[in-house]
């Protein structure tokens, strides 16, 4: 599959398009990972990243979301990654991570991280592996 935006949609980082609380609905109800976060705690994260919003072009309806927490030097974070339930299966989450990674390419960062517990196949077809030494990366907080 190509990892380009299917016709219909569009990308934007533009943080004036985003819906905060659309956000904050699918991933604090829906987001094995953010269930129960707080909406102050949303709005302070889409604030302190560079955020990616993708649309339906006819409707302007936001249908998918990711943001990066980054340096735009060596590093980055891709993390709160979703795509609304009716609007999955059609190729643009992979889409989407593909234009947070061709966004990022200008910086040459040393690396891009993420977790994903159950989506490994679309940030695969994007370029992401699993990490080959994990024993060597450790963690503050939640696990």
């Amino acid at each position: 599959m190509s990892d380009g935006l299917p016709d219909g949609y569009e990308i934007s980082t533009d943080p004036a398009r985003l819906d905060g609380g659309l956000i904050h609905q699918w991933l604090s109800q829906d987001a094995y990972w953010a269930l129960g976060r707080p909406r102050e705690k949303q709005d302070a994260a889409i604030a302190g990243s560079l955020n990616f919003g993708l649309y339906d072009s006819a409707s302007g309806a936001q249908l998918a979301y990711a943001r990066i927490v980054s340096d735009l030097a060596t590093f980055a974070w891709l993390c709160d990654v979703y795509v609304a339930p009716a609007a999955r299966g059609k190729g643009i989450g992979t889409a989407l991570v593909a234009a947070v990674r061709d966004h990022l390419a200008p910086y040459g960062l040393r690396r891009i991280m993420l977790a994903t517990a159950d989506a490994h196949e679309v940030y695969a077809k994007v370029g992401f592996t699993p990490l080959t030494d994990p024993a060597k990366w450790m963690a503050l907080g939640e696990q």
